[in-house]
Parts: structure tokens; C-alpha cells; sequence
């Protein structure tokens, strides 16, 4: 008895996903609707900036959800549908950025900053490696360092 109380509670404290759609704004055709909500998840909250549309309850999300389905509904694709709303809102609203110079340079940029620090490195190195360290003896020191080396040899 005691162990069902206990999977029932679990199961009732268990997350489950809950989508911000509301009935009054799903489609009647079921294929629209699909599409309607395959869109809606590649777009962001621009209230919540870490969720979809599709998942957020902001008032924005619901307007951009309307959007969406107002515009599958006059007959644009997919593409002109994110393309006009990427023209309203900027590539922020797209939870996966498209692939362009833009996001090619940002994604780029750190893999060619440690390349060039690597490289840097590499030809610090190799110009101090062929450089000597100190300075030469003088003639005075000279003579000791022949002096001790003379004293080894003879011992």
C-alpha cells in the first residue's frame, strides 16, 4: 500500500512538458498544425530568450505563435514564414542561427585565435632558441676558466 502511495506521488511530482499552446489557436487542418508547431519550436521567446514559442506563456510568444499560423494558413512555406519573422524581430528570434559570413567569422573567431597564439608561440620559440643566453667571458674570466681546465687535466 505504501509503496503505491509512493509511485503515485512520484509520478505526480514527475516534470512533464508543458506545451504554452493554446486550444483556441491550433489549426483545424492537422498538417498546418504540424508545420505550425515544427515553426514554432525553432523560434525564441524574445520575453523568455531560452525558450521556444511554442513552450512560452509570454504574451509576445502568443502573438508570434498567431503569427505563424496566420501565415501558414495564407499559403507561405516554411522559409518565407521564419524569413518574415527573422525581417521583424533580427536573427536573434531563431534558436539555431542560420549558416552565414555572420555566424561562420563567430563561430570561427576562437578556432583562429588559438591558431595564431599557437603560431606566435611557435615562432617565439624558435627565434630564442638560436640566441644565446648570458653574456660573453671577459678576458680576465677567460683565463681563470683556461687556468681550471688546465689544473683538471694535469690531475
Amino acid at each position: 500500500m505504501m509503496r503505491r502511495l509512493l509511485l503515485a506521488v512520484a509520478l505526480l511530482l514527475m516534470p512533464v512538458p508543458a506545451f504554452a499552446v493554446n486550444p483556441d489557436e491550433v489549426l483545424a487542418d492537422p498538417a498546418l498544425e504540424a508545420r505550425a508547431r515544427a515553426l514554432s519550436a525553432e523560434l525564441r521567446c524574445m520575453v523568455c530568450q531560452n525558450q521556444s514559442i511554442d513552450d512560452s506563456n509570454a504574451d509576445l510568444a502568443k502573438d508570434l505563435r498567431l503569427l505563424v499560423r496566420e501565415r501558414i494558413t495564407d499559403g507561405d512555406s516554411d522559409e518565407a514564414v521564419l524569413n518574415y519573422i527573422v525581417s521583424r524581430y533580427g536573427e536573434f528570434v531563431l534558436l539555431k542561427p542560420r549558416v552565414s559570413m555572420k555566424t561562420g567569422l563567430l563561430w570561427g573567431a576562437p578556432l583562429l585565435l588559438v591558431l595564431a597564439g599557437g603560431l606566435s608561440l611557435l615562432v617565439f620559440a624558435r627565434n630564442r632558441a638560436g640566441k644565446p643566453t648570458g653574456s660573453k667571458l671577459t678576458a680576465d674570466e677567460q683565463a681563470k676558466l683556461s687556468e681550471m681546465l688546465h689544473r683538471d687535466r694535469t690531475i
